[in-house]
């Protein structure tokens, strides 16, 4: 199989770029700057993406590169912080730019093999503030900006290729159309990444692997945990265990649908733990939204290897990683927003055969391309983004028995209407949030002093942004009557127009 390789300096867009890449049929995978140059070359890529990153390259403790990787013989393209590098490594030199370049900007493109079947002037995405004062010798000027006069550049004599821009982003109008020359017209691709066959070669290798050994699977009723059970279920059927750990922080109903699902579309043991009253028990008083995720993490996962630990029979232990999970960063020490990961440590007491993550080389649309083909229901395949520790990031403050019905109640008259309407497909997440704030209002000529409801809803292709959904008046209006009048303790429903940055998807 033909691979390309994204070799991350630190740059936010480092999955973005390499789905972008399998989006045109080949496969893509990241690497940090770490990596040595042997096991780059024995890789055999085809090509060599080096990402973005929010550093500058004259400052030595950036992260940088040996320049011999420029005389592998492997075509690299740069982008961005990657753009630079190249320059620097080539000879070139990078200065601070006199006006930096932020958002939709317009470039002017030469002639060159990178921008075949591209307008001379489109519209591209630009994020930087150090800019390319010198080329390096045996480069050309290929695109230029107003105010950057090398925005592109190329060595066609080493299949060297650099933009200053990032074409990954849909903003960029002829991103895709980059990218697709760099993969067919410069490192000559053929395109073998396809996922029809990647059930029959998965589930093939799930019974050489497993034999009729068993398999724990911890099921969140996630896209990925429920794609990786469908996969291992086709495999060895019955000798699947699901243990399933309702904590009571779901959506309405969500647990008895996810119970069902498996149930009656899969052949496996399904196992539920209803535990929803310990959880509310253990975070009475805690309000700091990380110690919530804490205390919710860490009581999941003492449910669930207790559970484990009643299993007469332990084989391998199965989990729904996917590859942005175990993505080793090139970026070093990166702010901590807030606490989430898909990989599961074992305690000492509980020894496996091995681990098995059947979707560890595929990335979110991938996996759910693959649950369509495996029969898993829609509403479960497309299920929005859904923070981990459920429902008690939604509810701002603490967490009690009453706003949890409050929110389910809520988000269910949203959701109901969304679908009902079919403005659901316009959005990529919506959902209400408790903020825990209350209000004074009017029912029936008596005042009222209830909870607020938030609503949030966005628009976005990546989720590295976000804005918010000008979702029509007339669909605000019948949610916001809904939920006052279906949902008890609710008097006022507000609209959340926050766009990501500033804000994030989620309030907490």
């Amino acid at each position: 199989m033909e691979k390309i390789l994204v070799l991350d300096f630190g740059g936010q867009y480092n999955q973005l770029i390499a789905r972008r890449v399998r989006d045109h049929r080949v496969y893509a995978e990241i690497l940090p700057y770490t990596a040595d140059l042997e096991t780059i070359r024995k890789n055999k890529y085809k090509g060599i993406i080096f990402t973005g990153g929010p550093n500058s390259v004259y400052d030595m403790s950036s992260p940088h590169y040996t320049k011999d990787i420029l005389s592998l013989g492997i075509p690299v393209l740069g982008i961005c912080y990657g753009c630079q590098l190249i320059a620097w490594m080539a000879g070139g030199e990078v200065s601070t730019a006199p006006v930096s370049e932020y958002g939709k900007i317009e470039f002017c493109a030469k002639p060159s093999p990178l921008f075949k079947n591209i307008e001379e002037r489109s519209v591209v995405w630009m994020s930087h503030t150090d800019y390319i004062s010198k080329m390096p010798e045996g480069f050309e000027n290929i695109g230029t900006t107003d105010d950057c006069p090398c925005a592109a550049m190329q060595n066609t004599e080493k299949n060297i290729y650099a933009v200053q821009f990032h074409p990954e982003v849909t903003h960029s109008q002829y991103g895709s159309q980059m990218l697709y020359n760099f993969l067919y017209e410069i490192c000559h691709c053929k395109g073998d990444w396809v996922m029809d066959n990647f059930i029959e070669n998965t589930v093939e290798k799930l019974k050489a692997q497993i034999g009729d050994k068993k398999v724990i699977l911890g099921l969140s009723g996630g896209v990925d945990s429920s794609v990786a059970a469908g996969l291992i279920s086709k495999a060895i059927g019955s000798n699947l265990t699901c243990v399933f750990v309702d904590q009571g922080l779901m959506r309405k109903d969500e647990g008895d649908f996810v119970e069902k699902t498996f149930t009656t579309l899969f052949d496996m043991n399904f196992v539920r733990v209803n535990c929803g009253e310990t959880f509310i028990q253990k975070l009475k008083g805690v309000t700091e939204p990380e110690e919530k995720r804490t205390i919710i993490g860490t009581e999941f996962y003492k449910v669930f290897w207790d559970e484990i630990r009643k299993q007469n029979e332990l084989g391998y232990f199965a989990q729904g990683t996917i590859y942005p999970d175990r993505i080793e960063s090139g970026k070093g020490d990166a702010d901590k927003i807030k606490t989430h990961h898909n990989q599961v440590k074992m305690p000492d007491d509980i020894e496996f055969l091995g681990i098995i993550e059947p979707l560890e080389d595929l990335f979110k649309d991938e996996v759910r391309r693959v649950g369509e083909r495996l029969g898993i229901p829609k509403k479960l395949v497309w299920r929005q983004p859904f923070p981990g520790p459920g429902l008690g990031v939604r509810i701002i403050g603490e967490i009690t028995a009453e706003k949890i019905k409050i929110l389910q109640d809520a988000d269910w008259v949203l959701r109901d209407e969304m679908a009902k309407n079919g403005y659901e497909k316009n959005l990529a997440q919506f959902f209400c949030v408790l903020p825990g704030v209350k209000t004074v209002g009017v029912m029936g000529d008596h005042r009222t002093y209830e909870n607020l409801v938030a609503i949030r809803a966005v628009t976005t292709d990546d989720f590295m942004t976000a804005d918010w959904a000008r979702v029509p008046y007339d669909i605000l209006a019948k949610v916001s009557n809904r939920i006052t009048n279906e949902v008890e303790h609710v008097n006022r429903v507000v609209y959340d127009i926050t766009s990501k940055p500033p804000g994030t998807v989620e309030w907490e």
